[in-house]
């Protein structure tokens, strides 16, 4: 009898050890139905050929190309407003994207009046930008994105259509023949719509490229290339989506390859990727990918996108900048394009995200962190040796693969908040001892203060002290002689009068000052609430807490303590 467990709805594998296992890999066989599923290998044939890919080295960025604002955009529970869809295209724009999908116009009329205020707008798509917009395979579709894209100097008008067997079968209800046909006939409409208009290029996606036969899919896009008459001059688009992950990343780079060296015009073609991460290896299908001849990549910041998301654009581009290669993007303030793309999706990046998350450049452990301070040691060593700025010096510092300044981070938040993990965990312990739930960037913040505090000491701190030190710090940062006061959307504090779109705006806006975050919640089940805010003054960041049996009243103190620390510290 199997003794009680603590997950009865876990099947603990109870089958034979395989014959062939070596002695020390005691693995028993599971009752999961892994039978259900064919491999990859049996579902789309590759042709062979010699490889070349795993020879070569990336050594420039490809053309980047977001497809947030459609892609992403679709996969959000709450779609973005206008505002929104605003504020993400801008941030392409400062970060240095050429090429923006923007959206399905034929759609939604959200998307198709926000493609018509870029068109009509003066100077809204700058000179050298091109915007990409999306569409089915059908007449009325493909008209009312024409009629879109009026006016706009570069265009790229994408068609797509499921190539994949099951996608033919179960979801057109058509052959090989038949869906080539749905799809010539589109090319066919959008080339006669396009007569006569300068800056105006196609793009053609097999969606599910990844499951569809290759012969099939080289026939379709060469068809394409010879239709729409691709040349250096005027390319064509030809973007093979990894629709729905199946297999290892090198099949995908096979394919991407045979492509490469099959399609009819090569110089009149840009080989494009998109690849999704329903295994968890998009970012390797893309790497590998340009490998395999791929110009082009197509994703989302920080993997937005349907189901697991589309690879993404931050990890692939910050990859090759720490290979020494330029990724042409700037992303020298991680944190403010995070809270941009948080506040335009609704949707949090993970604390372990790659390169962007709060905890990428934190060590809990004590020898990794002893390691990361003599690698800064040495790197500043190094640097002072050479004559150089230890922002221009080669970079070699243990369990740091990029220097977290070049992304706007701070070396005192990578040491300070580690060298406390071992003195009981200052977020837990107030956390379970006063009811306080901090935001990930004010425990580093507030781990910098109980160091100083227990480097003086020379002692533990309980959570009593801990919390006693909170309060000092944050909570009872408001000076006694500050007077505020707030009448809706108007604030007066100290004399000076602001306004904004809510009462905490308006008293920012009093107080010169900018919030870049607010976090706000109940102490246990009693009737005091806590709010958090990050606040901006002078060019100066500092938190500030408020706690109060009034929820505005919390608010309004957090403001004010934020913007209480920043002129005390005297940088602002």
């Amino acid at each position: 009898m199997r003794p009680a467990t603590p997950f009865p709805t876990l099947r603990t594998p109870a089958g034979p050890v395989p014959a062939a296992a070596p002695a020390w890999n005691p693995q028993r066989g599971g009752s999961m139905p892994s039978h259900r599923y064919r491999p990859a290998h049996e579902r789309v044939h590759v042709p062979a050929l010699l490889r070349r890919w795993p020879g070569r080295r990336t050594e420039r960025a490809p053309l980047w190309v977001p497809v947030d604002l459609r892609d992403g955009n679709q996969a959000l529970a709450e779609p973005m407003d206008p505002e929104r869809k605003q504020r993400m295209f801008d941030l392409f724009l400062a970060m240095g994207f050429k090429e923006i999908e923007v959206g399905y116009p034929s759609a939604s009329r959200t998307d198709f009046d926000f493609v018509r205020r870029l068109a009509t707008t003066p100077g809204a798509v700058p000179e050298d930008v091109t915007v990409v917009v999306f569409t089915a395979a059908r007449a009325d579709l493909i008209d009312r994105t024409f009629e879109s894209v009026q006016g706009l100097p570069k265009v790229v008008v994408h068609l797509y259509t499921a190539t994949a067997p099951t996608w033919r079968e179960i979801v057109l209800g058509k052959d090989r023949e038949g869906v080539r046909a749905l799809i010539t006939e589109a090319a066919e409409r959008m080339d006669r719509l396009a007569a006569g208009r300068e800056g105006l290029r196609f793009q053609f996606s097999p969606e599910v490229f990844n499951l569809t036969e290759p012969d099939y899919v080289l026939e379709v896009c060469n068809g394409l290339t010879r239709l729409w008459d691709a040349s250096p001059e005027r390319p064509v688009v030809h973007n093979l989506p990894a629709t729905v992950e199946i297999a290892t990343p090198n099949v995908y780079a096979d394919q991407i390859e045979y492509m490469d060296r099959h399609l009819e015009r090569r110089d009149g073609v840009i080989l494009s990727v998109h690849p999704h991460n329903d295994r968890g290896t998009g970012v390797a299908c893309a790497e590998l990918a340009v490998l395999a001849g791929a110009q082009r990549v197509e994703g989302c910041l920080f993997g937005n996108g349907e189901r697991t998301g589309n690879v993404d654009l931050v990890t692939l581009a910050l990859n090759l900048h720490t290979q020494g290669v330029d990724p042409m993007l700037d992303l020298s303030d991680i944190d403010e394009i995070r809270r941009t793309v948080e506040h335009c999706n609704r949707l949090p990046v993970h604390e372990r995200h790659p390169y962007a998350g709060d905890l990428v450049h934190t060590a809990f452990s004590g020898t990794h962190q002893d390691a990361i301070r003599k690698g800064l040691a040495h790197h500043a060593k190094a640097a002072a040796d050479a004559g150089l700025p230890e922002r221009e010096a080669p970079w070699a510092v243990p369990y740091l693969p990029i220097d977290p300044a070049e992304l706007g981070r701070s070396y005192e938040a990578v040491i300070r908040v580690n060298s406390q993990s071992g003195k009981g965990g200052i977020a837990h312990l107030l956390q379970t001892g006063e009811g306080l739930d901090l935001p990930r960037r004010l425990q580093i913040d507030f781990a910098r203060v109980v160091q100083e505090a227990t480097d003086d000491s020379g002692r533990e701190m309980t959570a009593a002290d801990l919390y006693a030190l909170f309060r000092a710090e944050y909570l009872d940062a408001v000076p006694a002689d500050w007077a505020w006061s707030v009448d809706g959307d108007r604030a007066e504090v100290n004399g000076r009068t602001g306004g904004g779109t809510g009462p905490l705006d308006a008293v920012a806006d009093a107080l010169g000052a900018r919030i870049l975050s607010f976090t706000e919640h109940a102490v246990g089940a009693g009737p005091e609430a806590v709010a958090y805010v990050e606040a901006q003054v002078g060019g100066v960041t500092a938190w500030g807490a408020g706690r109060d049996t009034n929820v505005l009243t919390a608010g309004v103190r957090a403001v004010l303590g934020a913007a209480a620390r920043a002129v005390a510290s005297g940088k602002a």
